[in-house]
């Protein structure tokens, strides 16, 4: 393995922080600059490397060399495992410094910056960990065949697998993405978002001082369209994991077509939550909240469409809004704040530009509607959680994903008519029932068209549970051991035992050996 070394991704550069990229073990710079904005303020945080298509061919060529070197890939998955213990000790060091960078880089509220941008990664390394030493990376199989043999089944690694992550969980969906394919002997190239790559840059620095070979590892920045676009279509990669929206998504299946990669896609999402008649209210008003706010509603498993039986209608409403007016919108630094900014100007306006449509079309705003007034809001990027009523599920507001905190309240009057309406949509990633009576939760649940589907919770992701998603919300798996079977191959091995050629079949084709 790698000796220790300190240098990190940062250098000062005209007195503010800059990143470099990663590749081939080194840090790269480049003349051209991202800058990266605080939401809440609008003041310079950093600047990044702006990366472009060599970046990404260079990346690539240090993966695959990586790769047929084979140090990495021909190490034991205890070896691997035990790179993964060191990543953890290091980063559960480094807390309180990622909870700031989740904060000042995207927007989270400090608490919940330190349980998503470092808590929630540190307890899918810990899962990877466990999962690398314990996976059957071989299995035997049965003594069968058409004449005596036995066989093996291996899960190898792929090859160069290109991530492709977002900006709104930067560092949890960097785990996703890289770590099940370097536990699997993978070499990797992230391609992190231009507006947040500090977190990801800093794992790799993390990564390289816990023994990870040069090149095995690369991250490097870009727009989508140029740099993320060229990725997918490299000969030399053999599977592309993208997290984004369902129209890019489309983008990265075809351009993966050319070469047959694999593909894993984690697409958009416009989840129905059925609150049914039975359900504790106090609870699902609360988790309703919670489903659409989490990150200031830029989670694409939120709750975006709240199914309320009309007998409830008018009640769960105004506990519902009640509630928000007790929630604080503001600065992310602040202990107090609950719901942060959204993640930039070009975000805020297209999410004013949903509000608008959905007056339009004839909702009606019962709560929030447009961007907070007064001191602290000067700057940044806001928008006041919003609720409609009045909603049908033809509306735009119904049926696209608008990725803000904009929540849109349908009413039934049947459990079949809830089921219907939520699974008109195109997505299937998220979907939530809430009743006190489980059995009959789980019986609405089993008509849901998702790939995950919370009973009387939202957002509860478990590291030990595949996440994905139905219809056009995507395509394989991720976490559980489905994140280990999406970057592995299966080679099937056969053996012979009958150590005899005329016990074998090869008289169907050579008939009968010629006398000696």
């Amino acid at each position: 393995m790698a000796a220790v070394m300190t240098e990190g991704p940062a250098v000062d550069r005209d007195g503010v922080s800059h990143y470099r990229m990663y590749i081939g073990g080194e840090w790269v710079d480049t003349d051209e600059r991202y800058e990266l904005i605080n939401p809440a303020t609008e003041e310079l945080v950093a600047t990044a490397a702006k990366g472009d298509t060599g970046h990404a061919d260079a990346a690539v060529a240090a993966a695959k060399q990586a790769f047929e070197e084979g140090t990495w890939r021909n190490t034991a998955p205890a070896a691997r495992a035990a790179v993964l213990d060191r990543v953890i000790a290091a980063l559960g060091a480094r807390v309180e410094e990622f909870t700031e960078i989740g904060a000042r880089e995207c927007g989270f509220p400090l608490r919940l910056s330190q349980a998503i941008c470092v808590g929630f990664p540190l307890a899918h390394l810990r899962h990877y960990a466990d999962l690398t030493r314990s996976y059957a990376w071989e299995r035997p199989g049965p003594v069968t065949g058409m004449v005596l043999s036995t066989q093996l089944v291996r899960r190898e690694p792929i090859g160069v697998c290109v991530g492709i992550a977002p900006w709104n969980f930067p560092l949890v969906i960097a785990v996703w993405k890289a770590i099940p394919a370097l536990a699997a002997g993978n070499s990797v190239v992230l391609k992190v978002d231009e507006k947040t790559p500090i977190a990801a840059l800093e794992l790799a620095a993390i990564l390289r001082d816990a023994g990870l070979p040069a090149g095995v590892f690369n991250v490097v920045t870009g727009d989508g369209e140029t740099v993320g676009a060229h990725l997918v279509r490299h000969p030399d990669v053999r599977k592309v994991s993208f997290t984004g929206s369902t129209e890019v998504g489309r983008k990265v299946m075809r351009g993966a077509a050319d070469t047959i990669k694999r593909v894993t896609l984690e697409l958009g999402g416009k989840g129905p939550n059925i609150v049914l008649d039975d359900a504790d209210l106090e609870a699902a008003v609360d988790g309703s909240i919670y489903a659409f706010l989490l990150h200031a509603g830029q989670a694409c498993e939120s709750g975006t469409r709240l199914l309320l039986p009309s007998s409830l209608h008018d009640e769960f409403v105004e506990r519902l809004t009640a509630r928000l007016k007790s929630l604080k919108v503001g600065d992310p630094f602040d202990p107090t704040t609950d719901i942060g900014p959204v993640m930039s100007a070009v975000q805020r306006d297209r999410i004013l530009g949903y509000i608008e449509s959905g007056k339009r079309e004839g909702a009606t705003v019962v709560h929030g509607g447009g961007t907070p007034q007064g001191p602290g809001y000067e700057k940044g990027f806001w928008i006041e959680p919003t609720v409609f009523t009045g909603v049908r599920n033809d509306m735009c507001i119904a049926r696209e994903e608008i990725f803000g905190p904009v929540l849109s309240v349908l009413s039934y009057d049947s459990v079949d008519e809830a089921v219907d309406i939520a699974n008109d949509t195109e997505y299937g990633l998220s979907a939530g029932v809430w009743s006190r009576d489980v059995p009959r939760a789980l019986e609405v649940a089993g008509r849901l068209q998702a790939g995950s589907v919370w009973i009387n919770d939202w957002h509860n992701i478990s590291q030990h549970m595949p996440f994905g998603g139905f219809k056009q919300s995507g395509v394989g798996r991720e976490l559980g051991e489905d994140a280990f079977d999406e970057f592995t191959e299966q080679k099937a091995i056969t053996i012979d035992l009958t150590g005899r050629v005329d016990r074998r079949a090869y008289g169907l084709v050579l008939g009968t050996p010629p006398a000696a």
